[in-house]
Order: structure tokens, then C-alpha cells, then sequence
């Protein structure tokens, strides 16, 4: 048994994947597919909210310092702009111990909401750490001395969840007019696309961890079927990581 999760883990997973299948289906009928309201139309990822929190106390993190809801109490400075809303924050003893950003895409339009979707978590990521260098999330008991930058750093996870169709599993040109792309892009899917992404964005430190859930919207809104494309990428694998960071601030603070 996994010290770091709860034994039903996997199961809670495949609920995640189906509550936001039953939301996402349900809003199709009043939102055209992939537009704007569709995706404002319910919260359809609150099932990985709630495994966040699940996680956490599993982790034994007190309730009251895991954050799942509530736009003020999920908003926390940046620098670029005034403050920005995650997804779901622990702040334990006061520490900023970890944040979480959670998407999605449903087809059937891939192509402008991957670019969306990829300056949306490169943006957000450079806006954390620089606020979080330049003391935005310093308590107000804290001196202004403490070095921030050699403090232990906050987790930050991704999780991208992507339905698994032809349109996202197709390869797909890349516009070359200038330059060529790097090799690994030349017909690649979109759904390669968003590996390479997630894989970039935690190689280069952006993210903490990160996960890639891909999901048919039939077996997925069934059973909450799912799939990941490497381990590396797994639910398992981010969940893991931010337990082991939950675990570390509790010795630490």
C-alpha cells in the first residue's frame, strides 16, 4: 500500500474523470462544443479538486489550510498583475505550501485553444515564481530580510485532461514559414502536443510535477476510463510528488 496515497486512489481518479464527463456533457446541450460557455458552464474539474483535498489530509494536513473553493480565499498575489485565482492552494502555518492548475480541452477545435492553453500555463508559471521571488508570498510576521530565494520553494502542479478522439490523436502540420520546428513537432498530434508541453513545462521548472490525463468521452463518461502517456505523466506520479511535498513542509514548518 502506498505511503504517500490514499488506498482508493485510482478509484477517486476515475470518479474525477467521470464527474467531469457527466458536467461537460451536460453543458453541451445549452453551449456549443468547445466554445466559451461550455467550458464556464459548471466546474467540471471539482472532482480533482476534491482529490487534491482528499490527498492533503490523507497527508495529514489540517482541513482548514487546504483551499478548494472560494474565489478571494484561492486568490493570491502576482507580479505581472495584481493577483491571480488557482485552482487549489495548502497554506500551512501560514506558508504557501503548494498551488495547483487544472484545464482541460474538448474537441472539437484543437488548434488555437492548444496555443491558449500553452501561453495560458507558461504565463501563470513565470507570474508565480517572480512573485514568489520578490516576496509576494511573504507573511506579514516575516521579515523582509529572510532570503526568499534559497527558502524552499512552493509545489506547483499542472493537470491537463484532454479528450481522446481523432482530432486530438491525428497528425497534425506544422506552419514552417521561416524557420523550421524542432523535429518533434513535425506531425505531431495534439495530444503529443500537450505531452510535450507538460514534459517541457517540469523540465524546465516551471511546474513542480504535472499530469496528462487523456479521456474518451464515451468510456470515460461511463466509467471514468483514462489513460496517460507515460508514467512520468500519470495522476499517480503528480499526486505522489505533492504528497511528498505536503509531507516534507509539515517536517519542515
Amino acid at each position: 500500500m502506498s505511503k504517500l496515497l490514499p488506498p482508493d486512489f485510482e478509484n477517486s481518479v476515475r470518479h474525477s474523470v467521470k464527474y467531469f464527463w457527466d458536467g461537460r456533457l451536460a453543458n453541451a446541450g445549452t453551449a456549443q462544443e468547445g466554445g466559451r460557455g461550455a467550458v464556464i458552464g459548471g466546474k467540471n474539474l471539482d472532482g480533482f479538486s476534491e482529490l487534491i483535498r482528499d490527498v492533503a489530509l490523507f497527508s495529514q494536513i489540517p482541513p482548514s489550510d487546504i483551499i478548494v473553493t472560494g474565489m478571494a480565499k484561492l486568490t493570491i498575489p502576482g507580479y505581472f498583475r495584481p493577483t491571480k485565482m488557482w485552482d487549489a492552494l495548502v497554506i500551512y502555518k501560514r506558508h504557501l505550501v503548494a498551488a495547483f492548475e487544472l484545464k482541460s480541452q474538448v474537441g472539437p477545435s484543437f488548434g488555437n485553444n492548444f496555443n491558449n492553453r500553452s501561453e495560458e500555463s507558461i504565463g501563470s508559471a513565470v507570474d508565480f515564481w517572480t512573485a514568489h521571488r520578490e516576496g509576494g508570498f511573504r507573511t506579514p510576521e516575516r521579515s523582509a530580510s529572510v532570503d526568499l530565494v534559497s527558502s524552499k520553494p512552493p509545489f506547483l502542479g499542472y493537470l491537463m485532461l484532454l479528450e481522446e478522439c481523432s482530432a486530438s490523436t491525428k497528425p497534425v502540420r506544422a506552419a514552417e514559414s521561416n524557420y523550421n520546428v524542432f523535429p518533434e513537432f513535425v506531425d505531431s498530434s495534439y495530444a503529443m502536443r500537450y505531452q510535450l508541453l507538460v514534459e517541457r513545462l517540469v523540465a524546465e521548472k516551471w511546474y513542480s510535477s504535472g499530469s496528462l490525463i487523456l479521456s474518451n468521452r464515451e468510456s470515460g463518461g461511463s466509467v471514468g476510463a483514462y489513460s496517460s502517456p507515460t508514467e512520468a505523466l500519470s495522476p499517480r506520479s503528480l499526486f505522489a510528488d505533492f504528497s511528498a511535498a505536503l509531507l516534507a513542509a509539515i517536517e519542515i514548518y
